[in-house]
């Protein structure tokens, strides 16, 4: 814990975001240092609860309460108050492979979980831990650690996801030797094109994929296994493979006008435009631009946040952004809905751009979009909707609020829907869910006994922090499996 009475002479504290307003203007990282001291308060608040339900990590009524990772929060929290940040990282650093990144990204389940936010605003936890991790670069703390001891065992991780990272990682420190295949021009998944530049800065992903090759994994780029390297390549070249491939394939909005130029995936609006940020057009990939266009972001959540965010940056006339469902309730702390699956309303850093530049937020709640609209030429000129209700779960048009909005580029962000198989998971024998997952065991194991799973690939869309709960898992049950192999015999050559 903290400080005995913290929770009761200190208020929680905003985290430094640059101004919305010039922040815009160009592509870098929003989040700026915390001052020491503030850290220490908001560490003191921490408040020696009973059941720190902070670090349960588990399902509730479908939504992740507590941090699934299991992270010594109270502890780190306790460390940061008195002043000892180097035993603080060492707490964090044994549940957690990448605070750098969950510190930046995470939606925090652990601080709405947090026994505080009962009755007033929860410990800041998140940002004491993107402190912490940060402060451990900065003085020097994060140095390479190569394994002492290698084993002959060869494992090929398909990925380079939070997932696949980790797994790589965990099984690196046993001592395996580990490859690491990723299909894009750079490693990181989508912690390097899916999330925007200014909420993740690159270097920060490159900087540990940096570290965990001086480390000895081999990370190999632009290889697609199942075209450019074959299933029988991996069987025959390493022991165990893990695919912590993701759940890449979107969900698709199949109405009247789909077809229609100017309609796009959210994942490859993002995807195009931080490879022209990094690379400009020397890899060939064009960025979607909506500079001075009407546009329209159709789905919440992250994905359609960055959407909103990345528009804005690229100079749009005017957004907007559909939610199908209600718009959810503002805050009460009190029991009710607490650890439960009520929602309350929150404003991300997107919706924040979005009203600093534009003067609202950009939020629609209760429409449902019917019809895309084109020209003559086939491109995109707007779209109709309808506004909905909801009674006991089911969908109910509302007559009489059809309405047309002007619009030259739309985004769906409606989610994903599995895996983007292709012959990979045929041609390795392993056996899909009706959810477009892969089935795996306890430990990760697939019906294949040398083929593992992690991440949204088995489990389908989820957090950044149940991706690399995922792989510290499957490194776990990897590794056993490892030990179970007999070793190879030793063959002397004859004396000559």
């Amino acid at each position: 814990m903290g400080k005995k009475t913290g929770f009761m002479e200190f208020t929680r504290s905003l985290p430094i975001l640059s101004d919305p307003k010039q922040r815009i203007a160009d592509w870098n990282e929003f989040h700026a240092p915390f001052p020491v001291e503030e850290l220490q308060k908001q560490g003191a608040r921490c408040m020696n609860c009973g059941v720190p339900f902070c670090h349960v990590g588990t399902i509730i009524e479908g939504w992740t309460t507590g941090c699934p990772l299991h992270n010594m929060i109270p502890e780190w929290n306790d460390m940061v108050y008195r002043g000892k940040w180097r035993e603080a990282y060492r707490l964090l650093s044994l549940t957690n492979n990448f605070p750098e990144f969950t510190g930046r990204v995470c939606p925090a389940p652990c601080e709405s979980s947090c026994v505080l936010g009962i009755n007033e605003e929860p410990v800041m936890i998140k940002e004491i831990e993107v402190s912490i991790i940060d402060r451990a670069f900065e003085e020097g703390w994060v140095v390479p650690r190569p394994p002492l001891h290698r084993t002959d065992k060869r494992v090929a991780v398909i990925g380079s996801g939070p997932a696949g990272l980790t797994c790589a990682d965990e099984l690196n420190h046993h001592g395996h030797n580990v490859t690491v295949f990723e299909r894009d021009d750079r490693i990181g998944g989508l912690l390097m094109y899916g999330i925007p530049n200014m909420k993740l800065d690159k270097s920060i992903v490159e900087r540990r994929v940096n570290l965990l090759a001086d480390e000895g994994i081999d990370f190999r780029t632009n290889v697609r296994v199942g075209n450019d390297m074959s299933t029988d390549d991996l069987n025959r070249d390493f022991d165990v493979i893990v695919l912590c491939c993701g759940a890449p394939k979107p969900r698709d909005l199949n109405i009247e006008g789909r077809e229609l130029n100017g309609i796009h995936f959210a994942m490859d609006f993002l995807t195009r435009a931080t490879k022209q940020l990094l690379n400009g057009n020397s890899a060939g990939v064009k960025a979607i631009d909506v500079k001075e266009k009407n546009v329209i972001v159709i789905g919440g959540g992250d994905t359609g946040t960055d959407c909103v965010a990345t528009s804005i940056r690229q100079g749009c006339r005017s957004l907007v952004q559909f939610e199908v469902m209600p718009k959810p309730p503002e805050r009460a702390f009190n029991h009710e809905g607490w650890l439960s699956k009520i929602r309350t309303y929150q404003v991300d850093y997107g919706q924040h751009e979005a009203a600093a530049l534009f003067g609202a937020d950009p939020r629609e709640y209760s429409v449902l979009t019917k019809k895309f609209a084109g020209d003559e030429a086939g491109y995109l000129k707007g779209l109709e909707t309808v506004e909905v209700v909801w009674n006991e779960g089911k969908m109910i048009e509302v007559e009489g609020t059809e309405k047309f909005w002007d619009a030259e580029a739309v985004f769906l962000a409606i989610g994903f829907v599995g895996g983007e198989q292709g012959s990979l998971f045929g041609d390795l024998g392993v056996h899909i869910t009706d959810r477009n997952t892969i089935s795996v065991n306890d430990n990760k194991q697939t019906n294949v006994a040398n083929v593992f799973a992690a991440g949204d690939s088995e489990r389908g869309q989820s957090l950044i922090v149940w991706a690399i709960a995922d792989g510290r898992k499957a490194a776990a049950g990897v590794h056993a499996f490892l030990r179970d192999q007999p070793e190879p015999a030793i063959i002397l050559s004859a004396p000559s």
